[in-house]
C-alpha cells in the first residue's frame, strides 16, 4: 500500500495485481486495506505481455513487483516478464535466483574476494545420520550455530543451536521450507546494512538494534523494541569500506534495479563479514531500505519513483 501511494503521488497510474494462495491474478480494490487477492480475475498473456481480464486488455508499462519469497523474489517471476518482455523493478532472473540461493550466492561472494560468515550445507538426502552429520558441524564451526533454510528470508524456519540436540532438532525443523539446509557460525557482531541503488549507488549504512537475543522473525514484525538506526554510528574510514563492500557485492551478484547487503561487524575481529543479500528488500516507509536512502537525501516517494525509471530504462 505504501508504494502505491507513493507511486500515485508521483503521477504514476498504478494497477494493483494480487495473487491469492493458489496462483491466481485478480484486479485488487486499492480502496481496500490490505489489499485482497480478490475481484475480477486477470491473466498476462504470453509471449505477447498484454494483460487481460475477460475482453478487456488493460494498457501498463512497468511492474513493481512488490513481492518477497519463492516465486516473487527468486527469479521465477522475472522470467515471466522477460518472456513477455515486460520492464519490471528490480533484479533479472540470474541475480534473483542467486541471491535467494543464500548457499550459491555466498560461493560467488568469496570468489569476488567478499569476506562471508563461515557456512555449511546439509542436505535431506546427505542426513541419514543425523549424529553424524551435527558432529561434523560442531567440530568444523563449534557452537553455538544458526540453522536457515537456504532459500527463504524473513528468518523463517531459521532457529539457534547452542546444543547438539538443538542442532539437530533445528536441521528437521529447516527441511519443512526446503531440501538444502544452511548452518552458519554465530557471529558476535553488529548488524550493519547498506542500501544499493543500479550504478551502483550506495546508501548511507544503517544499524540494526535489537533487544532480543537475535533479529527472528517476530523481531522484524512485531516487536517494536527493535530499532533500524540511519546512518550507523561507524567511523568514516568504517562506513567507507561497508558501502564499498556492498556495491562490490552488487556487482559480483550481477544485480541491477535494488538490493540491500546485510553485513555483521565484528570489530576488532575479522570486520565486516556479509551475512546476505536481499533483492527485494521490506519496502514500508519504516524498513531499512528507505529509511536508508532518506537519511542519505531521497524521499520515499522519490526512491519508489527512481526505482520506477530505471526499470524503464
Amino acid at each position: 500500500m505504501a508504494v502505491l501511494d507513493a507511486l500515485n503521488g508521483a503521477g504514476h497510474r498504478v494497477i494493483p495485481v494480487g495473487i491469492d494462495r493458489e496462483g491466481s491474478w485478480f484486479l485488487a480494490d486499492s480502496t481496500k486495506r490490505p489489499m485482497e487477492a480478490a475481484g475480477r480475475s486477470v491473466s498476462l498473456q504470453l509471449p505477447g505481455g498484454t494483460l487481460r481480464s475477460e475482453d478487456d486488455e488493460i494498457g501498463f508499462d512497468v511492474v513493481f513487483p512488490v513481492l518477497h519469497g519463492p516465486f516473487g523474489e527468486d527469479g521465477t517471476i522475472q522470467g515471466v516478464f522477460e518472456i513477455a518482455g515486460i520492464p519490471y523493478v528490480g533484479c533479472g532472473v540470474l541475480s534473483s535466483a542467486l541471491a535467494m540461493d543464500k548457499d550459491n550466492a555466498k560461493k560467488v561472494i568469496e570468489a569476488a574476494g567478499i569476506a562471508t560468515t563461515p557456512w555449511m550445507v546439509v542436505r535431506a538426502d546427505g542426513f541419514a545420520d543425523p549424529g553424524t552429520t551435527v558432529a561434523e558441524l560442531v567440530k568444523a564451526m563449534g557452537l553455538p550455530l544458526f540453522v536457515k533454510p537456504a532459500e527463504l528470508g524473513s528468518s523463517v524456519g531459521v532457529s539457534k543451536a547452542e546444543t547438539e540436540a538443538e542442532l539437530k532438532d533445528g536441521i528437521r525443523a529447516a527441511f519443512r521450507y526446503g531440501n538444502k539446509v544452511m548452518v552458519e557460525e554465530a557471529i558476535d557482531g553488529r548488524e550493519i546494512e547498506v542500501a544499493v541503488l543500479e550504478g551502483p549507488r550506495v546508501s548511507v549504512p544503517g544499524e540494526i538494534v535489537i533487544k532480543t537475543e537475535w533479529y527472528d522473525y517476530d523481531s522484524k514484525y512485531n516487536d517494536a523494541s527493535s530499532e533500524f538506526v540511519a546512518p550507523a554510528s561507524l567511523t568514516e574510514p568504517e562506513a567507507a569500506l561497508v558501502r564499498s563492500l556492498a556495491a562490490k557485492a552488487f556487482d559480483a551478484l550481477e544485480c541491477s534495479g535494488l538490493a540491500r547487503v546485510d553485513f555483521l561487524y565484528e570489530q576488532g575481529g575479522r570486520g565486516f563479514l556479509l551475512n546476505e543479500l536481499n533483492t527485494m528488500p521490506g519496502f514500508t516507509p519504516i524498513s531499512g531500505f528507505p529509511k536508508m536512502w532518506e537519511a542519505s537525501g531521497m524521499t520515499y516517494p522519490e526512491l519508489c519513483n527512481e526505482l520506477v525509471e530505471l526499470a524503464l530504462s
